[in-house]
Parts: structure tokens; C-alpha cells; sequence
């Protein structure tokens, strides 16, 4: 006799309130015994040969016709690639891949897109909505496994996608739909298709509140790419990542813009991320270039100093993290003195719904804080690179050259950076950099160049 965890499929042989593996509360059901020997029929097998003899051309990547999902997988879908896709609901899953489903079937891959979710009629108004009416595009409301695989053996397609794999149920398995027992089962029939047919397929798997994806921990296990679909509902900008690939990098991120008629790649999404591209620029506003994976990206950090109409002082955050920020007042307190944060209300946000989570932004947030503090607006083709240490000394970040090449491919023409940071950079033409070695070094430096030049901030 076991007990069995329904969120994570932890086992054990007693019982417990909660389950050791996920902390989740009251899942652990009890399951039969199982035998304590196996006996497998020995089968006639094809033999193992020499790795040398194995032909690789049949794991080369085809491309989907869609430039950012294709740079996420490392160029394309390998054949018999099994691609577990995850996300927050309305994120704009189905979206995606219905776009990736209509352009692999215009170059006459035939796709199954199987939906257990909505209806064949809802699916065909958002095609029609995007734009993604193709005759070799197969469309299937099924939740039936055997059903699926039918389909499969029918149709023959060259490429499969199941919206979602938690819907999808085996008539043969004990088990709800989206039980611990049932994904096991459909994902591993799944994957067993995909390998013998070398059918490329895409899963999508839902989320638990705290993030991660639902079903047993093997399911990650078993297929070859497991990606991340992120973004906040009020914001255009769409970001996919993928935290394992087996055929290609890790560190490259998607970019896509979604709108009313359907989503689109974004080969350069800083323009989301700025209020203006010239003009005069306002006190609390400074830009810096931040990465997300190999891909430098252009954002503007926004601040507000108020003083404080209730005893108690306020912060508040959007798009940065709210100990980093905190820590930025407290080093800008300590070491300038023309600036005190202890009775104001400080509000800090980004534009365009951007998220800062990387050091390298510390020194724009701090500069920022203080533009703002000091009512003096930075220059409007300003950028600030640089990790802000707690004695307020400022601290060299990886990718400079490439950072600064983006920032004067934006109209960039200034910029502050660490003290020795240039060392072996090549500074981009036309755009003067200076090197600091402490916060208040860098504060100084800007306000006093901006009262010899007038036209700062225009």
C-alpha cells in the first residue's frame, strides 16, 4: 500500500497531511499495492550500432516560419521534437502557437492543432480574427487519447499541437483529466508517437499558482524543450523563454507584440519600452540597457518624489524590485546630502510594462531617484549602465560593448559607466562615455555638466 501525491506525484508509504515534495495540502491519495517483481518479455531487438553510423540529417531543424519562436528553439522544430509550451491563462498561448500552426501550413506542412479547451467554432474565429486560415492547418475538438491518436495515424501530420495536454484524457487510465496519473500517461503516449513518426509536437501544460508548471515533475523530464510564455495583461509585449532545449541555447529570448489582430515578432521591442524618442525630458527620467538573454534592450526608468501628505512615507514600484530600489534610497541618502527621502513619497515605475531585474540597472535607478529628488531632468539621449555597491560605489557589468552599441543604434549619444569599464570596449562613434567610480561622482557629474549646457534635457 502507498500514498500517492495528485499535484506532484510524490509517493510514500504512510500518509501525510502534507506532501514533502510540493507542500500542497491534502493530496496525498491512497493508492494500491504494487508488485514487488517484473517480469519483462525479452523482444527481438534492432540492435545497437556505431554513433558514427547514426544519420544525423534526420534531427536537423526545420524552421516555423515564426523568426522569434524559431530563435528561442535554436532554429526551428527538430522532427520527432517533443516542445512542452507553459504560461499564465490569457497570456496569449493559443495565439501563438495557432499563428505557428498557420505559417508551418502555408509552406505545405500538414498540422493537426488539437484543442480540448474550446470549440472547433471558437478556434476558427480567432483564425479568422489573426488571419490564420490555411487549408493544411487540421483542426480537432478532441479530449479523447485514442481519439488523438487516430487522428495521427489518419492524417499523418508534420506537425502536432495539443491545447492542452491537461484536457487530454486515456480511456484505458483511472485518473481525472489533468490528475497526476492521467498527463503521465497522455504525455508519455504522446511522446511515443512523436519519436516512431519523427512528428514534431507541441504541448501546452497549464501553471500552479505559484508559477510553476501543473503535473508530475517527469513531464518535464520527457520531452526535449520546455518554454515559458510571459507578459502582463496590460502590456503589448510578449516575452518566450525556454529553461530547457536539448537542441539548442537557454539564454535567448522571443519577443512579440500582441494585439487585436493577432500577435507578431518584435526583431527590435525597445520602442515599447520609451515615452518619447526626442524632446525635452522630464526630472526622474533616465534610460539604461538592460539584457534578457543574449538581446540588449533599451528601457526607460521613471521616478517620482513627492513630499509626504501622511505621517507615514510611501513606496511604491512597477517594473523594478521593490528591496533593490529601497536599497538604491539608502545608498543616495548615505553619501549625498542635497537629498532626503526619509518625508517624501517615492514612486518608481518603467515604461511600456518592462520588468528590471538585473544589477546593471541600479545605476539608472539611483540616478533617476535623484533627477527626480533634485528636480533636474538628464539628458534625453542619457543612458546609464552600472551595479550600484551599498558604499555607493559604482561596479562594471558583462556585455558593456554590446550594450552601448544598442544605445547609439537608438540615438544614444551619452552615457556614464564604471570606472575602468571601458577597458578593451570599443566605444560606439559618436556617443561620449564617461567612467565613474562612485554614485555621487556620477550625480555631480551630471548636474554640473548640465549647468554649463543648456540645452541638457532637450
Amino acid at each position: 500500500m502507498s500514498y500517492t501525491c495528485t499535484e506532484c506525484g510524490y509517493s510514500c508509504v504512510k500518509w501525510l497531511g502534507r506532501c514533502p515534495e510540493c507542500q500542497a495540502w491534502g493530496t496525498l491519495e491512497e493508492k494500491g499495492a504494487t508488485a514487488s517483481s517484473v517480469k519483462t518479455k525479452v523482444k527481438k531487438s534492432a540492435g545497437a550500432k556505431s554513433i558514427t553510423q547514426v544519420d544525423s540529417t534526420l534531427a536537423v531543424a526545420r524552421k516555423t516560419y515564426v523568426d522569434e519562436f524559431d530563435r528561442v528553439l535554436g532554429g526551428g522544430i527538430v522532427p520527432g521534437g517533443v516542445i512542452l509550451l507553459s504560461g499564465e491563462p490569457g497570456v496569449g498561448k493559443s495565439t501563438l502557437l495557432l499563428d505557428v500552426a498557420a505559417r508551418a501550413a502555408k509552406f505545405e506542412n500538414t498540422v493537426l492543432y488539437v484543442t480540448g479547451e474550446e470549440s472547433a467554432g471558437q478556434v476558427r474565429l480567432r483564425a479568422d480574427r489573426t488571419n490564420a486560415l490555411e487549408e493544411n492547418l487540421l483542426l480537432a475538438a478532441e479530449t479523447d487519447l485514442g481519439s488523438v491518436l487516430g487522428m495521427i495515424e489518419a492524417e499523418n501530420p508534420d506537425l502536432l499541437i495539443v491545447d492542452s495536454i491537461q484536457t487530454l484524457a486515456s480511456s484505458e487510465v483511472d485518473g481525472v483529466p489533468g490528475g497526476v496519473t492521467q498527463v503521465r500517461e497522455v504525455a508519455a503516449a504522446l511522446i511515443r508517437e512523436a519519436k516512431s513518426r519523427s512528428l514534431s509536437t507541441v504541448l501546452v501544460g497549464h501553471i500552479t499558482k505559484d508559477g510553476t508548471i501543473a503535473g508530475p515533475r517527469l513531464l518535464e523530464h520527457l520531452v526535449d524543450v520546455v518554454c515559458t510564455f510571459e507578459g502582463e495583461k496590460h502590456s503589448r509585449l510578449r516575452m518566450l523563454r525556454a529553461i530547457k532545449n536539448r537542441f539548442g541555447p537557454t539564454d535567448e529570448v522571443g519577443c512579440f507584440d500582441m494585439a487585436e489582430n493577432g500577435i507578431t515578432s518584435l526583431e527590435d521591442p525597445s520602442g515599447l519600452f520609451l515615452s518619447r524618442s526626442s524632446g525635452s525630458t522630464p526630472p526622474g527620467t533616465c534610460l539604461t540597457v538592460t539584457q534578457e538573454g543574449k538581446r540588449p534592450l533599451l528601457v526607460e526608468v521613471q521616478s517620482l518624489v513627492t513630499e509626504s501628505a501622511a505621517g507615514q512615507s510611501r513606496r511604491s514600484v512597477s517594473g523594478v524590485d521593490s528591496s533593490r530600489v529601497a536599497m538604491m534610497l539608502a545608498v543616495l541618502s548615505q553619501n549625498i546630502s542635497a537629498v532626503n527621502f526619509a518625508k517624501s513619497d517615492v514612486f518608481t515605475a518603467t515604461v511600456g510594462g518592462a520588468k528590471l531585474s538585473e544589477p546593471a540597472s541600479d545605476l539608472a535607478i539611483c540616478l533617476s531617484l535623484a533627477s527626480a529628488a533634485l528636480g533636474s531632468p538628464l539628458y534625453a539621449k542619457f543612458v546609464a549602465i552600472g551595479e550600484i555597491s551599498l558604499s555607493g560605489e559604482i561596479r562594471n557589468v558583462p556585455n558593456l560593448g554590446q550594450r552601448l552599441s544598442e544605445a547609439a543604434r537608438l540615438g544614444m549619444t551619452r552615457a556614464i559607466v564604471a570606472r575602468g569599464a571601458l577597458r578593451n570596449v570599443a566605444v560606439p562613434d559618436g556617443m561620449v562615455v564617461r567612467e565613474c567610480e562612485h554614485i555621487a561622482q556620477a550625480v555631480a557629474t551630471v548636474v554640473k555638466e548640465k549647468a554649463k549646457d543648456p540645452a541638457a534635457g532637450q
